[in-house]
């Protein structure tokens, strides 16, 4: 990995919201955009601006079923960047915000 990669993969995991987005990702899998906006009470906008960032740094995919976009980890940040997420995940089991969170999608009504 060359390290223009490497500071883009910092540059997108160094927003709070896009941890939060990527904490959920590690323990759910797959969510709705949906699911993501009402867990993270942000406006569908704000949701899909950071959304597409980690996209464009390809952690996350997306796919649309019907008017529904769906994201979960490229393979890439599955394997790659394993270690890096897995230490991100252990850091952030004691964040408030990040259990609130995760109560919040589980009992998210989807789409």
């Amino acid at each position: 990995m060359n390290t223009d990669t490497l500071a883009n993969i910092f540059k997108a995991l160094s927003e709070p919201v896009r941890l939060r987005i990527l904490a959920l990702l590690l323990s759910k899998g797959e969510l709705c955009v949906c699911d993501l906006v009402d867990t993270l009470a942000l406006s569908q906008s704000v949701t899909s601006r950071h959304l597409a960032y980690l996209r464009n740094n390809n952690i996350v995919t997306a796919r649309r079923e019907g008017v529904w976009m769906h994201y979960q980890l490229t393979d890439y940040a599955q394997l790659e960047l394993k270690p890096l997420f897995h230490f991100i995940q252990q850091s952030l089991e004691d964040n408030t915000e990040v259990r609130e969170d995760l109560v919040k999608v589980d009992s998210a009504q989807g789409c």
